[in-house]
Order: structure tokens, then C-alpha cells, then sequence
């Protein structure tokens, strides 16, 4: 069963009693249904009534209503108002603009638009590389998606996407310094989308893809890194990559093996699993086996594939592998998941090589239970926050952007990422590593800092 989660916080609006054993009710029955209660405040009196506001975490919609109707049931309870945090968080966005230059008399209206403004124009119409300078170009990304493969949910089109898109432009503000503005497409057409994209790019100092469906994802980035003079990434590939390698270099430190010596399981072939298997395989690797929902991927059985599957089967799977994921678990040291949540049961680890390394990073679910599969691995990571090695992007776009800006580059080659790679890596000491700790945390202040020095010395060595 799912633990309750600050994804759903409810903001309870009460009125009980005036009563020490009124108020104490109110979390007792909270916590019998099950529920995590994070504050109790009282907001009012009013003679011997109290007003209060409770707020709790809980497992789902479901568990909120569960919840709700039990305080309702409590003798001389009265609930006023039921609010969702999540939501309340969401109400008129979550992302605005504010001006660098405060204009607070006539002399800065006239530095910041007319007049003085037109010589600035003037500037970048006779040496259009002032732009990077003159504009937000210098410090500004668009975050494009058309809406159809967001988080675990899908096709769900370009309004509905906006939330993640915002949430992807706060993460870059809080931890990269990187101003950012989601730019959701109403459109699925890949040549649309390459004309859109190209069409903005003179406002915007690079392009993070984001939630693009396979395959079509795979061939908007190359034409866009062809065509355009900024730096185009699609983080749900490459950052995904990034931060799978980052914890696998420090997980293989706390098992003592090397990556050019484990066989891995690769379960998920999509954007992110191609583009994991292509970054280890450039990092040493040469043991991966990707699985489908067909079984193994082999050389031998490519009839039907995109050209992007089709070279990860010609180029993965050296044994020639075949089976199903459960079979192919068998002797492997590493078990990497980009699949669907609860694919496999903790027994089924059982065959997997001594000291094995689990990633689950399935969202909201992982492919297998992390608490029982910590008791057949010597390390597991997933993708969720309320357990240890938490393999988040967030440990990737907003440093590497950060670095891209500073210095210009343009070009996402495989040596930066995996310089990105190492740089997250490097920010736990090797003294420290435990597998409970490969991975920096989401708020660990050293992250972004240690990806962009790691992109401003490649740069430097380039």
C-alpha cells in the first residue's frame, strides 16, 4: 500500500468543541484512518467553540474522502472547508516575470524602453551575437513540450502538461539560476514542432525538450542540435542518462565491482532507455540486455523496430540474450528500470548476482518493491522521494544549463554528459558513500555548482 505523501496534503477546515480532548480527538482520528498529520492550528474562538485548521498527508483522493467522513462522524464536529495543498499550490500558476531593472522615474523609462532602447536595438541588428549579452537570451531556456508522454500519464495534450512544464521552469530558477518558460505546443506534427521551435529560438539561450513521445522525440532533438545555434536537450533522454550514471559510478564504488565487468538489465527501451544504455556504453559498459514488453532486444529480431530501437538491438545483447525480463535476471549485476511500476516481485532478485544494484525508477511506481527488494540487493535506488537514493533530473538540467549558458557551448556530446555525470558524482566524497547514500540529494546545494564546473571545464579543455 501506498505511504500518504505531501502530494496529497488536505487543509481541513474545522469547527469542534472547546476542549483539550476535542482537539486531541480530531488527530487520533486522523492518525486511525491511517493518515499523517502535519499541523493542527487553532484559527478562531467563539465561546465553546473552536475554530481549527488541520493539515494531513494521505494516500490518495480516495483516503482523503476516508478521512474527512471520519472527522465528520466525531460527535460536535463540523467541517467548514475541504482543501487539496496541491492544488492550492497550482492556483494561477506557479511561475511569473519580474524586472531586473525597477523603473521608478522617467530616467529609467528612458534607459529601459524609449528612447534609450533603440540604440540597444541598433547594437544587435549590426552584431547579432550581442544578443547573448544585450537580452535573456543570456540566461534564458524554453521548456517545449506537445503534451504526449507526460510523467506516467500519457497523451494528455499541451494544456494539461502546463503544470509540469511550470514545475520544470521553478526548478531551474531555484537551483540553476536559469530563468525558464514552458512553451506547450498544440500541435503533435514533428515538422510543426522543428518549425515552432526554430521559429522562437532568437529569444532563448537553449531548448529543453520535454514529455515528447518516442519516437518522434528522438528526431525533433537532432534536427533542432542541426539546426539551431543553441544548446537542445531533451531531458527526458539525457538527463534521465545522466543521473543513471552518476549513481551507478558510486554504486559500484559500494559494491567494489567495475562497469566494464557487470552484466546489465536494461527494463525499458523507450527515449530514457535508449539513451541510458547509450551513455554507459560510452562510460565502459559492454553487457547490457534491453528488455521490451516482448522480451529481450537481440540483433536477430528487428523486424518492425524504429530505427532508434533497432540500434539498441543491434548494438546491446553481445550473448544474444533472449527470454523474458524475469529469465534475463539471472547472473545480472545491475538491474536498471525505466518501465512500469510493479513488473516484478522481490523474489524474483533472488538470481541476480552477489551484491547486486537495483534501480526502481519507475514513477509513482517503481518496478519493484524498493523495501523488499532491499533485501535482496546491496543497493537500491528509485525515482521517488520518500526513499533512499532518490535518482531525480533535477540533479541534471538545471547545472548543466547553467554551464551551457556560461560558456557558450552548443553541442550536448556524450563527453558532457558524462562530465555531468561525474560531477554529481563527485559531490559525495568516497569515504562517505553507503548504499543507503550514492546519490546527492534533491536540495543538496553542491550539485548544480559541481555540474556546471564540470561543463565550464570541458569547455575550457575544448
Amino acid at each position: 500500500m501506498a505511504q500518504p505523501s505531501p502530494s496529497y496534503t488536505v487543509a481541513l477546515h474545522l469547527s469542534v468543541p472547546a476542549s483539550q480532548k476535542a482537539v486531541t480527538t480530531l488527530v487520533d482520528t486522523a492518525s486511525s484512518v491511517g493518515a499523517i498529520v502535519n499541523g493542527v492550528d487553532v484559527a478562531d474562538t467563539d465561546g465553546d467553540r473552536l475554530t481549527v485548521d488541520l493539515t494531513a498527508d494521505t494516500r490518495d483522493s480516495r483516503h482523503r474522502t476516508e478521512l474527512v467522513e471520519a472527522l465528520k462522524a466525531i460527535d460536535g464536529v463540523e467541517v467548514h472547508n475541504v482543501g487539496d495543498s496541491t492544488f492550492l499550490a497550482h492556483v494561477g500558476g506557479k511561475i511569473e516575470i519580474s524586472p531586473r531593472y525597477p523603473i521608478n522615474n522617467r530616467r529609467d523609462l528612458a534607459r529601459v524602453y524609449t528612447p534609450g532602447v533603440a540604440r540597444v536595438c541598433k547594437a544587435i541588428h549590426d552584431h547579432p551575437e550581442r544578443a547573448r549579452q544585450l537580452t535573456i537570451k543570456k540566461n534564458t531556456v524554453a521548456v517545449v513540450t506537445d503534451g504526449t508522454a507526460v510523467l506516467g500519464l500519457g497523451d494528455i495534450g499541451p494544456a494539461a502538461a502546463m503544470p509540469v512544464m511550470e514545475g520544470k521552469a521553478v526548478l531551474f530558477k531555484q537551483f540553476g539560476g536559469v530563468d525558464a518558460w514552458p512553451v506547450a505546443l498544440d500541435t503533435k506534427d514533428p515538422e510543426e514542432i522543428i518549425a515552432i521551435v526554430k521559429a522562437i529560438a532568437p529569444a532563448y539561450g537553449g531548448i529543453n525538450l520535454e514529455d515528447i513521445a518516442a519516437p518522434k522525440c528522438f528526431d525533433i532533438e537532432a534536427r533542432l542540435r542541426e539546426e539551431l545555434d543553441i544548446p537542445v536537450f531533451h531531458d527526458d533522454q539525457h538527463g534521465t542518462a545522466i543521473v543513471t550514471l552518476a549513481a551507478l559510478i558510486n554504486a559500484l564504488k559500494v559494491v567494489g565491482k567495475r562497469i566494464e565487468d557487470v552484466r546489465i538489465v536494461l527494463s525499458g527501451v523507450g527515449a530514457a532507455g535508449s539513451a541510458i544504455a547509450r551513455l554507459l556504453m560510452a562510460s565502459g559498459a559492454t553487457d547490457i540486455v534491453g528488455y521490451g514488453r516482448s522480451g529481450a532486444l537481440d540483433a536477430a529480431h528487428t523486424e518492425g523496430m524504429n530505427e532508434h530501437r533497432r540500434w539498441l538491438a543491434e548494438h546491446t545483447n553481445r550473448r544474444g540474450v533472449t527470454g523474458s525480463l524475469k529469465e534475463g535476471l539471472a547472473g545480472a549485476d545491475v538491474l536498471i528500470g525505466v518501465s512500469s511500476g510493479n513488473i516484478l516481485e522481490p523474489a524474483d532478485l533472488s538470481v541476480m548476482a552477489e551484491d547486486a544494484i537495483v534501480f526502481a525508477m519507475a514513477n509513482p511506481t517503481p518496478e519493484v518493491d524498493p523495501i523488499g527488494a532491499a533485501d535482496r540487493a546491496a543497493v537500491v535506488a528509485t525515482g521517488r522521494s520518500d526513499f533512499p537514493n532518490q535518482i531525480n533530473n533535477v540533479l541534471a538540467f538545471p547545472g548543466l544549463f547553467r554551464g551551457l549558458l556560461d560558456t557558450g557551448i552548443t553541442d550536448i556530446s556524450v563527453e558532457l554528459l558524462r562530465a555531468a555525470a561525474e560531477g554529481i558524482a563527485s559531490v559525495i566524497p568516497d569515504e562517505d558513500l553507503s548504499p543507503v547514500y550514492i546519490i546527492p540529494g534533491a536540495f543538496d546545494t553542491r550539485v548544480a555548482d559541481a555540474v556546471a564546473s564540470a561543463v565550464r571545464r570541458l569547455a575550457s579543455e575544448s
